[in-house]
C-alpha cells in the first residue's frame, strides 16, 4: 500500500513541460540484476507445457488495475485516485479537436466521409500519415534510415508459447523490438522479464489491442498507462515507444501519448503472418511468399538508401515460426538486422536510464559488448560495467486483427 501512496504523491507533483511524469511506477524488478526462474514454464519448447499457469512474486491488488484483457477503463480505473490524478494533470484544452471514430457493423473502421486528400488529423488508417500536422506532438518512426537495413519487431507479446522463437534470437545474438501488451505482461511476467534480460528493445502495445481512434480519451489514456504501470512493475522498466493496434492512430491519439513522453513505432513492411488461415485468402503459402519478397527487396536496391521496419507478431507458434524459417535468408540479403531502437540510434528507450543501448555503429561492427555509460548494456546482468549477454514509401495496411487466443489469467491477488 505505501508504494501505491507513494505514487500517488509523485503524481500529484506533475508536470514537466506537459509531460506526466511515470518514473515512481512500483516495481519488483532491479532491471541490471534479473532473475529468471528455471522451470517448465520459461525452459520448454512444448506450448501445453509454457502456457500452464505458474504462480509468481508478481501479484497485484486488483482493484488497482483494469480486468485482464478487458477495456484499459474497466474495473472503474477511470474514477480511480491514481487515473484521476494523471487525467486532471494534462491540460485537455491543448488536444487537438478531431472526432472519435467508428467502427463498421463488420468490426472494420469506418473512413466514410474522412477527407483523405487534405488528411487533417494524419490518421493513420486512411492515408498511411506518419507526420503529425500540429506542432507539439511525437511524430512516428516509421523506417530505418539505415540502408539495406532490417528492423526486425513483433507484436502481440510477451506469448507463453515463445521459448523456442526467444532462444533461437539467443543463439543468432539477436535484438528484436518486442510489443508488449499488457494484459499479457500481467498474464505471463516472466516472458516479459525473458524479453528485457535478453537485451530486446521493450515497447507498448496497449492493455488490450483496441484500435484506438475509436476510443475517447480517457480511454485512449488509461490503455497507455496501464501498459507501461504493467511493464514497470513487471520488468524494472518503463517504455518510450509503442504502437497502436493495427496501426490506428491520429493526432489526438498521437497528443495523448506525447503527454505520457511516448512515441509510436510503425512499420513499412507488413508479414500479414497473423491472418494465416483465419483470413480469407490468407495463407502459408501466401505469407511465405510476403517474406521472399521483402527478402528480395534487401538486394535489388529497394532499400539502398534506407531500410525497413518490419511488421511481424509472437501471437502464435505459426507466426514466431514464420520468423525463424525465414531468418537464415533475411540475414544472407541485409546487410544488417536490428531492433529499432538500434537503427534510430536511440540509446534511453525507456524512462529509466540505467539501460543503454549500443549505438548502430557499434553494434554492426561487433563492438557492442565493450560500450560503458550510464547504466547496462541491454541484456547485462549485474553490475553497470556487466558485459553484454545477448526512403522507400512501402506502406502497407493491415486489415481487421482479430486475436486468435486470450492468454489472460487473473493472479493470485495480495
Amino acid at each position: 500500500m505505501w508504494k501505491y501512496q507513494v505514487l500517488l504523491m509523485a503524481l500529484s507533483s506533475l508536470i514537466v513541460e506537459g509531460l506526466v511524469d511515470m518514473s515512481s511506477f512500483p516495481s519488483k524488478t532491479d532491471p541490471r540484476n534479473i532473475y529468471l526462474p528455471e522451470i517448465p514454464q520459461t525452459t520448454s519448447h512444448d506450448v501445453k507445457t509454457e502456457c500452464q499457469y505458474y504462480p509468481s512474486n508478481f501479484t497485484v491488488n486488483r482493484e488497482e488495475w483494469p480486468i485482464i484483457w478487458g477495456p484499459a477503463t474497466s474495473n472503474n480505473m477511470n474514477t480511480s485516485a491514481e487515473f484521476l490524478m494523471v487525467y486532471n494533470s494534462i491540460d485537455w484544452t491543448q488536444a487537438p479537436d478531431i472526432p472519435i471514430r467508428s467502427l463498421t457493423p463488420q468490426g472494420g473502421l469506418n473512413l466514410v466521409g474522412y477527407d483523405t486528400v487534405n488528411d487533417p488529423a494524419c490518421w493513420w488508417s486512411a492515408t498511411q500519415c506518419v507526420h503529425p500536422k500540429q506542432e507539439g506532438i511525437n511524430g512516428d518512426i516509421a523506417i530505418c534510415p539505415e540502408p539495406e537495413t532490417w528492423g526486425l519487431t513483433f507484436d502481440d507479446g510477451p506469448n507463453c508459447s515463445h521459448n523456442a522463437l526467444y532462444d533461437y534470437l539467443v543463439e543468432q545474438k539477436q535484438r528484436a523490438s518486442m510489443f508488449y501488451i499488457g494484459s499479457n505482461v500481467l498474464s505471463w511476467p516472466y516472458g516479459a522479464l525473458r524479453g528485457l534480460k535478453d537485451g530486446h528493445h521493450l515497447c507498448g502495445h496497449t492493455w488490450s489491442h483496441k484500435m484506438m481512434t475509436t476510443l475517447n480519451n480517457q480511454e485512449v489514456l488509461a490503455e497507455l498507462y496501464y501498459t507501461a504501470k504493467a511493464m514497470k512493475y513487471v520488468t524494472g522498466v518503463t517504455p518510450l515507444h509503442w504502437r497502436p493496434a493495427l496501426g490506428d492512430l491520429d493526432d489526438r491519439v498521437r497528443w495523448i501519448a506525447t503527454q505520457l513522453n511516448m512515441t509510436a513505432i510503425l512499420w513499412n513492411l507488413d508479414t500479414n503472418d497473423w491472418a494465416a488461415g483465419s483470413q480469407a485468402g490468407v495463407t502459408e503459402e501466401t505469407v511465405n511468399e510476403r517474406y521472399l519478397n521483402y527478402i528480395k527487396m534487401g538486394s535489388n536496391g529497394t532499400f539502398a538508401r534506407s531500410g525497413n521496419i518490419v511488421l511481424s507478431h509472437e501471437i502464435n507458434n505459426m507466426t514466431m515460426d514464420f520468423a525463424i524459417k525465414h531468418f537464415p535468408e533475411i540475414k544472407n540479403n541485409y546487410r544488417h538486422i536490428v531492433d529499432v531502437a538500434t537503427c534510430m540510434n536511440i540509446s534511453h528507450p525507456y524512462l529509466e536510464d540505467i539501460i543503454t543501448f549500443p549505438s548502430f555503429e557499434a553494434t554492426t561492427s561487433q563492438n557492442a559488448s565493450t560500450l560503458t555509460g550510464s547504466g547496462v548494456i541491454p541484456g547485462a546482468t549485474g553490475s553497470p560495467s556487466s558485459g553484454n549477454s545477448v526512403t522507400p514509401n512501402v506502406y502497407l495496411y493491415n486489415g481487421p486483427f482479430f486475436i486468435a487466443a486470450l492468454f489472460g489469467l487473473f493472479l493470485v491477488t495480495k
